[in-house]
């Protein structure tokens, strides 16, 4: 099996475009959409995503739930609700990290090989991205240390600044 930070990759884009078995939604506890990649997820995926969202009964920080992709390239969405920041003493770590493990259990649970993350909570929930790249990659690392199924795991960043972020965080680990 491949270490861990071989089957990590990074990517600047547009998650909604990916060909991969599943993409993860940052999402607000409603699942019924909002803004930055919540709102671009369901404005790709189309209306049945909402409908199918509405039947979920919403999502607890740290918590996951797995929706089909309807008309995005990947198979399945799996929305998580990240912690919003409150100073890094209210638990965020610890929810944050429950989101990517969370995330990644129910992927395999759904046969997933292939999965992408957005930089969860970094945009209105206010994470701090370095923050938020160091907690993502240990958990990413420690999950797939254990686990052979997921052959990648992309990060997705929405700029070059925060590819760079991922970098050092990969770097530092």
């Amino acid at each position: 099996m491949d270490a861990p930070s071989d089957r990590i990759r990074l990517t600047i884009g547009d998650i909604t475009g990916l060909a991969v078995d599943a993409i993860v939604n940052a999402a607000n506890p409603s699942l019924l959409g909002g803004g930055g990649v919540d709102g671009a997820i369901h404005r790709a995926a189309g209306p049945e995503l909402l409908a199918e969202c509405r039947t979920l009964g919403g999502c607890e920080t740290g918590q996951a739930k797995i929706t089909r992709g309807y008309r995005l390239p990947a198979r399945y969405v799996i929305h998580t609700v990240g912690p919003i920041w409150q100073g890094g003493h209210q638990g965020e770590p610890e929810l944050l990290a429950a989101c990517y493990r969370n995330s990644l259990q129910l992927a395999v649970a759904q046969g997933v090989r292939r999965i992408a993350f957005p930089a969860i909570s970094c945009g209105v929930y206010g994470y701090p991205l370095p923050e938020a790249a160091h907690c993502a990659v240990q958990e990413i690392r420690h999950f797939l240390a254990g686990n052979a199924q997921i052959e990648t795991v992309d990060l997705v960043c929405f700029n070059e600044e925060t590819r760079q972020t991922y970098v050092q965080a990969l770097a530092d680990q």
